[in-house]
This record gives C-alpha cells, sequence and structure tokens, in this order.
C-alpha cells in the first residue's frame, strides 16, 4: 500500500508516530510522512534542519517530506498560533500542489495539537477519494480550555465545527483513551467510526537498554518524575507534599525534565529550603531514561483535576509500567483505573496533598519484595494491553494493510 501519515511532529522529533511510519514501511509499505521542520521540544529548529535544509529525505525506507513553519519558540500563545498556521497553511498548498501527481491508498492523520492537522489531509481524501483515518491523542476544542485558557465562546464554536468537520470526513477515528467516547459521540453520530488504539511504551522501555554515564542521584528512597514539567501535571500538589515531608530524611523527590513549571519548581524549594529533598536534573534523550527509571524506587505520574485530564491516559504511565517499577499515581479517571485495575501501586485523588503524603510514607515503607510484586504487576498489564508490537498488529488490522 502506498500510505501518507499527516503530522506536524516526526523524526528526529520524538512521538509514537515514528514506530508507526517505521514499522509500515518495514512491512513492505511505501510510506511517506507530511510533516514540519522539526523544533519541539527545544522551540527552534533541530541542528542541521530548516526552510531549505532537508526538506526531503528519507529516513529508515519512509519518504519524509517537510513543509516550512515558524518555529515554537518559547511556546507563548501567539508564537504557538503561528506555528500552528504555518504548519496548515504549507501543508495544505503542498496537499493542493502534490495531490494529482502522488496517488494514496490511504491517509494516517497524528492529531496532537492542533486537531487542524487533519485539514491538509481531508483535501487529499476528497480530491482521491480514500480512506482517512483519525489518530486523536488530544481533544479538541476541549484542549483549548483545560488549564484555565480560552474562554471565547465564539472561537470555541470555530473550532468545534472544525472538529465535526474532520470526524465527518474520517472513515476511522482512533483514540488513545476510552474516556475520548463520550466528547466524540457528542459531537455527531460517529460511535461506529470510534477504534481504541492506546499508547504504547517506546521501544527503549520494552528493551530495557541501559546506558552509562547516568549522574549521581541521592541516596534513600527515590520518588522520580520524567516529562514535561507543565501546568496540566498540578506541580502544586506535589510540592506541598514534599514540603509536608520535609523532616522524613529519607525520602527524595527526583524531576528529569523541563517547561513552564520547572520555575515554580526551583522558586519554591529556594523559598522552603528544600534543596535536601527535592533534586531537578533538567533534560534528558529518552535513550537514558530506562537506566534512570531502575535507579527509582517509585515512579510520580499527575495530573490536575480537570474533564480533559479525567480522561486522557498520560502517554508516560505506559512507559513506567513497560520498566516494572510501581506507580504513585495523583490523578482522576482512566489512568487512575488503569493503575488500580493492574494493581501496579497507589492512586490519589488529583489535588489531595494529604492522601498524597500518606501514600507516599506507605509506599516508603513497604518491604523491597512488595515494591517489587506491584511493579512485576504494571508490567504484566503491560505485556497483555500495551505492548507495541500488540498495539501495531491492531493498527494493521484497522487500515487493512496486513
Amino acid at each position: 500500500m502506498k500510505i501518507l501519515i499527516v503530522t506536524n511532529h516526526f523524526y528526529p522529533e520524538v512521538f509514537r508516530v515514528n514506530d508507526v511510519a517505521f514499522a509500515l514501511a518495514k512491512q513492505g509499505h511505501q510510506v511517506s510522512v507530511l510533516t514540519g521542520i522539526p523544533d519541539y521540544p527545544q522551540g527552534h529548529y533541530f541542528a542541521g534542519y530548516g526552510v531549505f535544509k532537508k526538506s526531503r529525505e528519507t529516513v529508515q525506507g519512509v519518504k519524509v517530506i517537510r513543509v516550512p513553519i515558524i518555529s515554537r519558540g518559547q511556546g507563548r500563545p501567539f508564537r504557538l498560533m503561528l506555528n500552528y498556521l504555518t504548519y496548515l497553511l504549507s501543508a495544505s498548498l503542498w496537499a493542493l500542489t502534490t495531490v494529482f501527481r502522488n496517488k494514496y491508498d490511504c491517509i494516517l492523520v497524528h492529531e496532537t495539537s492542533p486537531v487542524t492537522v487533519g485539514i491538509p489531509a481531508v483535501i487529499i481524501k476528497k480530491i482521491q477519494k480514500i480512506p482517512l483515518y483519525f489518530w486523536v491523542l488530544d481533544l479538541w476544542p476541549e484542549s483549548l480550555t483545560a488549564g484555565g485558557g480560552i474562554t471565547n465562546p465564539t472561537l470555541l464554536s470555530i473550532f468545534k465545527r472544525i472538529v465535526v468537520y474532520l470526524y465527518e470526513n474520517s472513515d476511522k477515528i482512533l483514540i488513545s483513551s476510552q474516556g475520548f467516547v463520550e466528547s466524540i459521540t457528542e459531537k455527531g453520530d460517529f460511535g461506529d467510526k470510534v477504534v481504541y488504539f492506546p499508547n504504547w511504551g517506546e521501544e527503549v522501555f520494552e528493551n530495557g537498554i541501559m546506558i552509562d554515564g547516568l549522574p549521581s542521584l541521592p541516596a534513600g528512597f527515590k520518588i522520580m518524575y520524567a516529562g514535561n514539567i507543565g501546568e496540566a501535571q498540578g506541580f502544586e500538589t506535589i510540592m506541598e507534599a514534599v514540603l509536608k515531608l520535609r523532616d522524613n530524611n529519607t525520602i527524595k523527590w527526583i524531576f528529569i525534565g523541563d517547561g513552564r513549571k520547572r520555575n515554580y519548581i526551583e522558586e519554591f524549594v529556594e523559598q522552603n529550603s528544600l534543596e535536601n529533598s527535592v533534586f531537578l536534573l533538567g533534560h534528558y534523550p529518552i535513550k537514558m531514561m530506562p537506566a534512570f527509571f531502575q535507579e527509582a524506587d517509585v515512579l510520580l505520574v499527575s495530573l490536575k483535576d480537570e474533564l480533559l485530564f479525567n480522561i486522557t491516559v498520560p502517554a508516560k504511565l505506559q512507559a513506567y509500567m513497560a520498566v516494572a517499577k510501581p506507580v504513585c499515581a495523583v490523578l482522576n479517571g482512566e489512568g487512575a483505573a488503569i493503575v488500580q485495575e493492574a494493581k501496579n501501586g497507589r492512586v490519589v485523588p488529583a489535588g489531595d496533598v494529604d492522601e498524597l503524603v500518606n501514600r507516599i510514607i506507605e509506599l516508603s515503607i513497604l518491604p523491597r519484595e512488595e515494591l517489587e510484586c506491584l511493579g512485576k504487576n504494571g508490567k504484566a498489564y503491560y505485556n497483555q494491553h500495551f505492548r507495541k508490537d500488540i498495539c501495531l498488529e491492531h493498527l494493521y488490522d484497522i487500515i487493512n494493510c496486513k
């Protein structure tokens, strides 16, 4: 099959769509990817890439077409809007000019944000009359309102109409969380189109690759968070729990990653003299994460108590499960239900500082063999539901390319 993947993020950016594209190409399909110039998460173009650099390349058998974009910068709203708009315009122009020269058998849209990434795909679908599979990883317009964001009813109404248009023109709607069903079906009669297609842990977590050269980590009971340090994760709850546990010298909190809330954590640590409890290690490549995770006693995942987050399964949860470590999940909804069903650790209601303190104390005094059992439970659940080969086999069935 000749398959076109439409996504605003692709290799060397780290997204699961990379696994999909490379696996399809390895199967012998002719895979093309329409994407932008890589700039995530740094906010600037990756070294060696630019408007006139590597606009066409082949990576692991996948033909990559990169259209010009304005980079994300520091992620402020106006700059993000320009980033989204330039991808939409550039990709749509490419679709209109190339659609008569290149015939495809189907299109897969990888929709993180914004949802408008699907518009160029609809252009091609309508002209070539081919199936379109819409892989929803971020709900719109709900994402606009999350965290006290956009409230303008006119703007939200416009984006809702765009979403409905994209769903109407999709043959299948792939969802990463069962919690997305209600949002999608309330927008129209799309129930028959919806297919559950969960995330998986990146291959580096499944293989357990170890990397030398880790920074030295503090002695004690290590609680580790890895990923985006942003608004959605509810770090206020975590830091208040850190403060309440400051006199417990054995508990150490380790944060790996970067984001908008990093400055908040740094200031909180300084103001409350928590330098012996909190360790901010900064950003590291994904290939080093399994080695970091092996050094942790518990892995931490958190989200605020908001509707969008309550129906979302954080992608890091699958990675945590894949390395057979116990999880402390400070969140509600689907993510919490998975941890409970897997018997993989402890669940704390989003925003509940006292409950988080109690569960951390409980975990810190559990015998080592009980902690290991929690981790093994998570790994077993992962192998049954979230292993990459299982998920990709399901995708092959969905788009009929076995």
